[in-house]
């Protein structure tokens, strides 16, 4: 069972649904061409994706093009249904720092036959994810820098200000159309400059004030 950890309390929490936000950074939304959207756009991983800080990413045979987006991640810590907005951070365990791999090629041509794309975001390893930090550490989650480097090259560095949509609205929003339990985590979107990846390539991934991430490509 995949666990999610927060050092700092010694909590540990089996890992639930990671619920994640697509294009959630405007900037990004516009770098492939996708539309700011109304209203939160949701998809799913599993568990089983999960990998920790030195693990690898193993890019399936079914695709020829890996993309990176780091995201700042969630964990939830007590059960949230229907919670309004301003009560939604109390329901927050911790934050972390989580890599949301995407098959972009496979990605690209289910939704242009108008099928779902789960395969090209929940294959093993497809989601790195960090230890978390006490939610009380993060002073303002909504004022972070997101970075990510392939090989040592800075490929993106955006700040959690540019969310489209806060945390409490994402809480309150995917609460509202199911139950979050403990150990839920939400993938809260990524900025700008997503790219490939390929074998023998290491990433680095890392959100000030709450963690790091080093990631090798097999």
């Amino acid at each position: 069972m995949k666990t999610a950890h927060i050092p700092a309390t010694g909590q540990q929490f089996p890992i639930g649904k990671i619920v994640c936000l697509a294009r959630n950074y405007a900037e990004h939304a516009r770098e492939l061409g996708n539309e700011t959207p109304a209203a939160p756009v949701l998809f799913m991983k599993p568990a089983s994706s999960v990998i920790g800080d030195g693990e690898a990413v193993l890019i399936p045979a079914y695709s020829q093009e890996c993309h990176y987006e780091v995201e700042l991640a969630v964990l939830i810590g007590t059960q949230a249904r229907k919670v309004a907005a301003d009560k939604a951070l109390e329901c927050v365990a911790g934050y972390g720092v989580a890599i949301d791999m995407t098959l972009r090629d496979v990605q690209n041509q289910l939704k242009a036959k108008g099928l779902p794309w789960e395969i090209a975001k929940g294959f093993d390893s497809a989601c790195p994810l960090s230890d978390f930090v006490p939610a009380a550490a993060v002073a303002d989650p909504h004022n972070l820098n997101l970075k990510l480097a392939v090989n040592g090259e800075g490929r993106q560095n955006g700040t959690s200000s540019d969310m489209i949509n806060r945390i409490p609205q994402i809480i309150a929003h995917i609460s509202g159309i199911f139950t979050l339990e403990p150990g839920d985590i939400i993938l809260t979107g990524t900025p700008a400059g997503v790219g490939q990846v390929c074998a023998g390539d290491v990433m680095t991934a890392e959100i000030g004030s709450v963690g790091r991430l080093t990631i090798p490509v097999a």
